[in-house]
């Protein structure tokens, strides 16, 4: 599974680049958006719960997460206009990193309001991970894939966009495969994250 994946031939984007090119294949009339996230620690600098979760603020933060009601409705509005399925496959390390912890309350608002998002347990997948972690992906139909990019320190940095369509077909076959093997959003944060004190966050 993802096998051809780390020999394919891709464009760097930065990440200006990389959202007007998302935005226009988005627009163009493609049927689906696959996205795999695998990192477990990011920083989203300009978002304002997640600033206050990185100044250890975690009720603050919590609270927060809600001035992104409007901003997500108005993008899943925009994605049944334009008839596109949406789906997303979260995968967790464990123990549960505090920026994962945080993103899950932010993801249960998405879902909340639409969002198609499973989660999977990264230790159900080590014979997949032997070699390396599975891609982190953005794959829209079977026209253009990203495969998004972050700096050492965690910040978004673009991405790499790939345009081989046989590529893109089997990347998404390895997709779905991990997203049957997923878990309902709402079952796995009743039972993993519900239950977690505040973390402590170093940042």
């Amino acid at each position: 599974m993802f096998d051809s994946f780390p020999s394919g031939s891709s464009e760097h984007m930065d990440r200006s680049t990389y959202h007007a090119d998302f935005h226009r294949i988005h627009g163009s009339g493609v049927r689906c958006l696959n996205k795999l996230e695998r990192g477990q620690n990011f920083k989203e600098r300009g978002f304002a719960s997640w600033e206050a979760f990185a100044a250890g603020e975690w009720e603050r933060a919590l609270s927060l997460v809600e001035e992104k009601r409007d901003v997500y409705t108005r993008q899943f509005r925009e994605a049944a206009r334009l008839n596109i399925l949406e789906r997303r496959l979260r995968v967790v390390e464990f123990p549960v990193t505090p920026y994962v912890q945080w993103e899950m309350f932010v993801l249960r608002l998405r879902v909340e309001l639409g969002d198609n998002i499973r989660v999977l347990d990264a230790r159900k997948i080590p014979d997949i991970e032997k070699d390396r972690p599975v891609p982190e992906v953005v794959i829209l139909g079977d026209v253009v894939m990203y495969e998004v990019c972050y700096d050492d320190d965690g910040n978004a940095a673009g991405a790499n966009r790939f345009a081989d369509r046989v590529l893109i077909r089997e990347t998404l076959a390895g997709f779905n495969a991990l997203h049957e093997c997923g878990e309902d959003f709402h079952s796995f944060f009743d039972r993993e994250i519900a239950p977690l004190a505040p973390p402590t966050v170093a940042y």
